[in-house]
């Protein structure tokens, strides 16, 4: 026994020595390192740096014996504002004006497609009600999702739970505004409570977390319906989740884009009447612009993006999807503004002032992303920007900020994904997704831990710079036209953290929808969805059934 001991002893001495070997850096392996950071320096003063080395490294292995919950934020946090900024007064919850003359379509196809607030003036009216309502969406999501692929979870029993509680309601006279008994959807991103929070990704197909998301929350106070759980694409990228790829409604050979291609998806085909989605780079605006709805992506820090995926803390945002400007305006009214949990919130006014009154409304376009290289407009444009003078509106040209390294971009986004799945990388479990090419999300979280500290706050001093030369560059003007993937414009508008819209403006010789992006001053939401409000007014390419569902 007293031997067996003895060996035991030295066999954890073996190890310990074995482990600290393992752990000392040589010559050779920081100048193998210097090629991945773009810097040289000599012989001398690498043998300088071994040692700090050696405890950078002892460092992060303490540190990753400590739990770090899904909701622990960085200590430091984005603030895009320019100096000087002022921001909004608190408004309260705009007394939407809901009509009374809205007749009951015989066709529940009909009903399905129907604005928010004529959805509202039937079930106030009690000429449908909520369960009937959210039957008719789960109905469609019935006959309609196995080939779009758009829900990951359906929330069937709750729905129906939420539709008779709000019909009992509003039996009782206790009628809580315009989205009281209107079903939707909401990204996996987000998590409720009973039901999987997937974020489209395999490795957490199972997870459940207790916790609502203040979106969620906001909108079940509101008395909305929730139907299910609509598909992100894989860590909120693309349209590929583990259970396939959503498509788009207008063209079912086609992606519905991503990350909120669910979101997209479902709107379009009427599977709910209005979703909620998130947005880095274009998860909104893109599946919107895909789908040919109208999305919303609103200033970062007017919603609250408490109890959903972090991507990257600087830059998520969380906004509405609908058919139209005006019910974007309903749904973002009931989800901004401050919650408490989440502290890149901030208070916010929405000044939401009627459609028609857009004369006085300064705007400008961004011309050279409109135009070809001999200066005319692209053909795809024209007649969008016709039907906006058209409307009274007098066009003046606007710049891009052009000098500006656009790689930060990247490299921002990558550290702060790669800190948030660190885990997911370091156990192995990031091999399980479904995509593991070369531009695969997987492979982005696993290159992320080579991005050095000081090239991420370098990347960050550059985005302070784009804040102030963008902001300077639109300040004068209510509201900027831009083609939604025109040169740099959604990349700075997402670094910068700007209010964009995505709205429909018409068909490509497919029969594919085409759009613009209309964007703003921060928290000047009414300001792009008064404008879009007024042109769908006058020009109807929203709300419309697509092809992919039409008749089946």
């Amino acid at each position: 026994m007293k031997n067996y001991a003895i060996w035991i002893a030295a066999w954890l001495m073996l190890a310990c020595a074995s482990t600290k070997q393992a752990d000392k850096i040589n010559l050779n392996d920081v100048q193998v390192a210097q090629k991945l950071i773009g810097l040289e320096f000599s012989e001398a003063k690498i043998d300088t740096m071994l040692g700090y080395l050696e405890e950078n490294l002892q460092g992060y292995k303490q540190m990753r014996t400590f739990e770090l919950s899904y909701d622990t934020e960085p200590a430091l946090y984005f603030e895009p504002f320019p100096i000087g900024f002022e921001f909004p007064k608190e408004t309260p919850i705009h007394q939407w004006e809901i009509p009374d003359n809205v007749d009951l379509p015989e066709n529940p196809e009909t009903i399905a497609f129907l604005p928010i607030l004529e959805l509202a003036s039937l079930i106030k009216n009690k000429k449908l009600t909520s369960v009937q309502l959210t039957e008719i969406y789960l109905s469609r999501i019935k006959k309609h999702d196995s080939q779009l692929l758009s829900f990951i979870t359906v929330t069937e029993e709750l729905a129906l739970e939420q539709a008779k509680k709000a019909d009992e309601e509003i039996a009782a006279g206790n009628y809580r505004g315009p989205l009281h008994g209107i079903p939707y959807g909401v990204k996996d991103l987000a998590a409720v409570p009973g039901y999987p929070t997937t974020w489209g990704s395999a490795p957490y197909k199972d997870q459940y977390l207790d916790q609502t998301a203040t979106v969620v929350k906001k909108l079940e106070d509101a008395g909305a319906v929730l139907l299910g759980k609509l598909v992100s694409g894989a860590l909120a990228r693309g349209d590929v989740w583990f259970g396939g790829k959503t498509k788009n409604p207008w063209d079912l050979s086609q992606g519905a884009t991503g990350s909120s291609a669910g979101s997209g998806s479902a709107t379009a085909a009427g599977l709910v009447a209005f979703s909620i989605g998130t947005e880095t780079l274009g998860s909104i605006v893109s599946p919107s612009h895909r789908c040919g709805v109208t999305g919303l992506r609103p200033t970062f820090g007017a919603v609250s993006r408490y109890g959903f995926m972090t991507l990257a803390w600087s830059m998520d945002k969380v906004g509405p999807i609908g058919r139209s400007a005006q019910d974007c305006a309903v749904v973002y009214d009931f989800i901004r503004g401050q919650d408490h949990l989440e502290k890149t919130v901030k208070t916010t006014g929405f000044s939401y002032t009627n459609p028609s009154d857009i004369n006085t409304l300064k705007v400008g376009y961004f011309q050279k992303l409109f135009e070809t290289d001999s200066g005319k407009v692209m053909p795809q444009f024209a007649s969008t920007l016709e039907e906006f003078r058209q409307l009274g509106i007098e066009l003046q040209p606007v710049n891009l900020p052009d000098s500006f390294p656009f790689e930060v971009f990247d490299i921002i986004l990558r550290a702060e994904a790669g800190a948030f799945f660190d885990e997911l990388v370091r156990t192995g479990r990031v091999d399980q997704m479904v995509e593991q090419h070369r531009g695969s999300r997987a492979n982005s979280l696993r290159q992320s831990r080579f991005i050095p500290a000081v090239e991420y706050i370098q990347a960050n001093r550059h985005r302070t710079r784009l804040i102030e030369e963008f902001s300077k560059a639109i300040a004068g003007f209510d509201v900027v036209l831009s083609p939604t993937f025109g040169g740099n414009q959604m990349m700075i508008t997402n670094l910068t953290g700007h209010p964009a819209l995505a709205m429909p403006t018409g068909f490509d010789e497919r029969g594919r929808p085409k759009g613009i992006t209309l964007l703003a001053n921060y928290f000047d939401e009414a300001k792009i969805l008064q404008l879009a409000e007024a042109y769908q007014a006058s020009y109807f390419h929203h709300g419309k059934v697509p092809t992919g569902v039409k008749g089946q």
